[in-house]
């Protein structure tokens, strides 16, 4: 089919690794540095190590308790898709009661270290949950989905600046932006990787970009989101006054997008694992050395 791949499907593992893979542990990668990020910014440098610690398993606790929300949702979809039918709850790895289970305890760690970390945290963990969880929903009756998602992931930096601060004190705008830098940078890639799907989402009416435009559409807008990052990252390095390194990590990410946009074509899908997971793993990486440097060499 044009605009897709296929892919032998790997069989679903067991045990503590079924959870793992359920939630897609791995792919800590793609939100953690950025809440790092606005760690690291709210305080100028190191956060306090209490503080550090529970943004971490907010963060844990509210992927977790995302994703696996998601597999529930998608579960009957997940069965007809052939690249998605070995996964844990349509494979019978996990049952539905033990999904629901990590899902509801994952919300519950969520909330917790959200007061842990704040009073106005603690308030604002239960709408944030619910922009987590209802994104499952989204693709149900909008192609703006991979929009809300990168928003969904773009709330980890603007935490974080609030974990550490504790309000909206000091210049928030540069949490603002790593959020909005996030939100371009998920949404553009997340594109990328719904083109696998464009052929069964559109039969089995589920709203995405490729579905609704074509893949050679979404492509081209992933491109412009990506541009759309490279230049909010810009901006960032101007408005937190940092310096030479983190501009450096900036022109090596433009670098890293570029290459992902080359290897990827509407007629050959067959390097999407690598544009989305390897390629978009460094890029988080990448940004949060540089940032880290950067305050703690030249701009602290």
């Amino acid at each position: 089919m044009s605009g897709s791949t296929q892919t032998a499907p790997v069989p679903a593992p067991s045990g503590i690794a079924a959870y793992l893979s359920l939630v897609k542990f791995s792919h800590s990668v793609f939100a953690m540095p950025f809440a790092l990020m606005g760690a690291w910014l709210a305080a100028r440098g190191v956060p306090a190590f209490e503080r550090l610690l529970w943004i971490v398993v907010a963060l844990v606790a509210a992927r977790t308790a995302a994703m696996g929300f998601n597999r529930l949702i998608d579960r009957d979809h997940d069965a007809r898709n052939p690249r998605t039918a070995q996964r844990e709850i349509p494979a019978g790895v996990l049952s539905v009661g033990q999904v629901r289970l990590l899902v509801l305890l994952s919300s519950v760690v969520f909330c917790g270290a959200a007061w842990a970390l704040s009073p106005l945290c603690g308030w604002l963990s239960a709408p944030v949950l619910g922009c987590l969880l209802g994104y499952s929903y989204f693709k149900r009756f909008s192609a703006s989905a991979h929009l809300f998602l990168g928003f969904c992931l773009g709330l980890a930096p603007l935490g974080a600046w609030l974990a550490v601060r504790g309000d909206f004190s000091g210049d928030w705008w540069q949490a603002v932006i790593l959020a909005g830098v996030v939100t371009t940078w998920v949404a553009g890639f997340d594109l990328i990787y719904a083109c696998q799907d464009a052929d069964f989402d559109r039969d089995a009416g589920l709203h995405s970009v490729p579905a609704r435009f074509g893949v050679a559409f979404a492509l081209g807008l992933s491109t412009l989101l990506h541009v759309v990052t490279v230049a909010l990252l810009a901006l960032l390095l101007g408005r937190a006054d940092l310096g030479w390194i983190f501009g450096s990590a900036v022109v090596v990410v433009a670098g890293l997008l570029v290459w992902e946009h080359r290897i990827v074509r509407p007629d050959d899908l067959s390097r999407v694992d690598l544009a989305f997971f390897t390629l978009n793993g460094w890029v988080g990486l990448g940004l949060l050395a540089g940032l880290v440097l950067d305050l703690a060499l030249l701009s602290g």
